[in-house]
């Protein structure tokens, strides 16, 4: 092990010459990517808030005066010199871009209303479109609000009361706490977790392998009184190191960023300060002896620098497939799916967003797992290491 430990203390200074290499993995990325989920998170509650506070012109075409009042009360307005004078001039203004929303009154809109009959309205949209949706929402609403409101009057004007017409009265009670509401949100924080720490020791996991033996600096190395086991661990150790740096720096970068969240203009709060950040570096730090093991035993594969980046750059994504069907399908955190390396890493730190109790158990249990599965392939890497074949 004291020989293990010379070869990660040489790895580390060797790598640490290269300040380009160095700047990429351990300060680029890291920071990188906390200032732009930072900037698109202010961006976006910036425009919501802006779009719910703000009046929303649309054009109408038709005239309905009581509609078009009702509509201005709750903010949504008219737009004047729009240009549009047909609905097909209204379909050709939404798919070339030059409005978002159209409402188009039918023409025999006051006399259906006065006869009781129901008086059409037309929506015209392209929901393909990012910006349509909130703006749909508010007409839509709004336009439901105020054919809610007709019918209750013809009711009563019946001498009937409105409740009649709704014999199941739906009420929502939310017990979501706006920590666990940020979640929504802030779930996509495993996703730069992993990657970062994985990109932090990429270069090193390469270099130490493939790179090595494309410099022939690996057959001289191997002529050591150094074996090939303790070789092989202090580079797996060196790699380690730099992928918890790497880490340490990420977790450290987003606890400043959270800070500049406006997560309380949604309804939201984030619990993710420095106690929050030190436990998911508990969490995802098992994990780094595994990813290293696995990015060296693929780059032990290959034969070129070029080469091992290709295959060890598409290995790195496979951890982030469980994540993404985790996603998809709702998971929730459970033993049974502890003893799977980065899906429990996501499963627990998601909690932990959520402000809720870090169970031990699973805790115990997804340690446990990302230490045997790097375990089992430093073996695999170490027997590898013992060919011959290794420097052909």
């Amino acid at each position: 092990m004291n020989l293990a430990g010379v070869v990660c203390r040489k790895e580390l200074l060797d790598n640490a010459r290269d300040r380009r290499t160095l700047f990429s993995t351990l300060l680029f990325g890291p920071l990188f990517a906390p200032v732009l989920f930072s900037a698109l998170i202010n961006f976006n509650v910036a425009r919501n808030v802006a779009s719910v506070e703000q009046a929303l012109e649309i054009p109408i075409l038709g005239q309905a005066d009581n509609l078009m009042a009702y509509l201005e009360a709750r903010g949504v307005v008219a737009s004047k010199d729009h240009g549009i004078q047909s609905f097909d001039a209204a379909v050709a203004a939404i798919r070339d871009g030059s409005v978002d929303l159209v409402i188009a009154i039918d023409a025999e809109f006051a006399t259906q209303l006065s006869a009781g009959a129901g008086a059409r309205v037309t929506l015209i949209f392209d929901r393909s479109k990012a910006r349509t949706n909130s703006r749909l929402q508010r007409a839509s609403t709004a336009l439901g609000a105020y054919g809610q409101q007709l019918g209750a009057m013809r009711l009563l004007a019946r001498g009937v009361h409105p409740n009649v017409a709704r014999p199941l009265l739906v009420e929502e009670f939310d017990v979501s706490t706006p920590a666990g509401r940020s979640a929504l949100l802030l779930g996509m924080l495993t996703y730069f977790f992993l990657l970062s720490m994985l990109m932090g020791g990429l270069h090193l996991a390469i270099d130490t392998t493939a790179g090595e033996r494309e410099r022939k600096s690996l057959e001289p190395l191997l002529a050591t009184p150094i074996s090939r086991a303790s070789l092989l661990l202090g580079k797996l150790a060196a790699t380690t190191c730099y992928m918890l740096l790497s880490l340490a720096l990420t977790l450290g970068a987003f606890t400043i960023a959270m800070q500049f969240l406006p997560l309380d203009e949604l309804g939201m709060s984030s619990n993710f300060g420095a106690a929050t950040a030190l436990k998911a570096f508990l969490v995802f730090a098992p994990l780094a002896p595994f990813g290293a093991a696995l990015m060296t035993l693929v780059a032990s594969f290959t034969k070129s620098h070029k080469e091992a980046q290709t295959y060890v750059g598409l290995v790195i994504l496979v951890p982030t497939l469980p994540l993404v069907f985790a996603s998809m399908l709702n998971v929730g955190p459970s033993l049974k799916l502890m003893w799977i390396p980065s899906l429990s890493q996501h499963l627990l730190v998601t909690s932990l967003i959520r402000d809720e109790p870090l169970h031990i158990g699973m805790l115990a249990l997804t340690v446990f797992s990302a230490l045997s599965f790097a375990t089992l392939l430093t073996a695999i890497a170490i027997g590898l290491y013992k060919r011959e074949a290794l420097l052909g």
